[in-house]
């Protein structure tokens, strides 16, 4: 059985400064999951710059393919550009509603701790942490309430992008390549659970 996999969110999700198009992070997860074992189509709907009000059009164009696993990853725009917490969240969890109501398995990885990213000042690095940690922890328990999964909960992504320089592409804010496979690995283990849940409704 091959698994229909749509990707929604932000430039994250779109794969902005991977270096080659198979090191984004759709096809890094696709290949992931081929190597357990679980046969994927993907197809991206995510679009750089999105913030989580912009998911409900996303949502409306994956619907039309009807994908069987949809991998959402959004937030970091609500905080670069101050979104209310509130507006973010309740545009999340109806993305998630609606595709878990089209039957969807649904696996979305929050907000990442943007105090890593290398041009942040250091003295505004425990203000950016903490709007961080606001919107996810709301991002993840929205979520939850909805029936998706959450990726990589500990934060073993943005941890490593802590310490880790070479993890960012040359703008110093969206990923490298490296930095990819370091996220595609984080939130595997959550994407691989959906999936098999897909295959094992077949």
């Amino acid at each position: 059985m091959t698994v229909r996999l749509a990707l929604l969110g932000d430039s994250i999700a779109w794969g902005q400064g991977a270096s080659r198009d198979r090191e984004r992070l759709g096809p890094r997860l696709v290949d992931g999951l081929v190597v357990r074992g679980v046969d994927v189509e993907l197809a991206t709907y995510a679009v750089p710059g999105a913030r989580s009000a912009g998911l409900a059009a996303q949502v409306d164009a994956a619907l039309r393919w009807s994908p069987q696993l949809a991998v959402v990853v959004i937030g970091a725009n609500d905080l670069t550009h101050r979104e209310p917490v509130d507006r973010a969240v309740a545009a999340l969890a109806d993305a998630v509603r609606r595709l878990r109501a089209a039957g969807s398995e649904v696996v979305v990885a929050p907000a990442p701790d943007l105090s890593a990213v290398p041009h942040v000042p250091p003295y505004l690095r425990d203000v950016v942490r903490a709007a961080g940690d606001v919107l996810r922890e709301r991002q993840s328990a929205a979520v939850l309430a909805e029936g998706g999964r959450v990726a990589d909960g500990d934060q073993r992504a943005s941890r490593a992008f802590g310490t880790d320089p070479s993890l960012f592409s040359t703008d110093r804010f969206h990923p490298s390549s490296a930095g990819y496979a370091v996220i595609a690995d984080a939130m595997l283990p959550a994407v691989e659970a959906a999936a098999r849940d897909v295959v094992g409704r077949r």
